[in-house]
């Protein structure tokens, strides 16, 4: 249902693979997967080698989210992989409203509950053995 496409800021060739990981994902995987670019190690800046600017030009033109992270010291970690369970969900949801199971019916908004009596006689209530 998703991909999380991860490179490492300061290592360019890590970078480079990332077409390539794309390409074989939009090839193998289902169609409606979510994948999402992540530029991980930001805690390296200093050493930076892709930059932010140019990993966000690359995920506009292949319709990927992106995010930058640091595993070492966890900032952005949760919001990556919240970013990608809620876009995997509204995929999922819009899915479910096209495409009902089968078997499950569309209820009508505007609909009224039927108040069902019960059937049994209350009057002749079964005693218990030996009273």
């Amino acid at each position: 249902m998703g991909a999380l496409l991860v490179y490492d800021i300061a290592k360019h060739l890590t970078y480079e693979n990332v077409e390539r990981w794309l390409r074989e994902l939009r090839d193998h995987a289902d169609q409606n997967i979510v994948i999402m670019l992540v530029g991980n190690k930001s805690d390296l800046r200093h050493l930076i080698a892709v930059t932010t600017e140019e990993a966000t030009a690359f995920a506009e033109r292949n319709g990927l989210s992106f995010i930058e992270t640091s595993a070492l010291d966890s900032t952005n970690v949760d919001m990556a992989f919240q970013n990608i369970f809620t876009e995997i969900y509204r995929i999922v949801s819009q899915k479910q409203i096209r495409d009902p199971p089968e078997g499950d019916t569309i209820r009508p908004q505007n609909f009224e509950p039927i108040d069902v009596k019960p059937t049994m006689n209350t009057d002749s209530v079964r005693k218990q053995c030996c009273q």
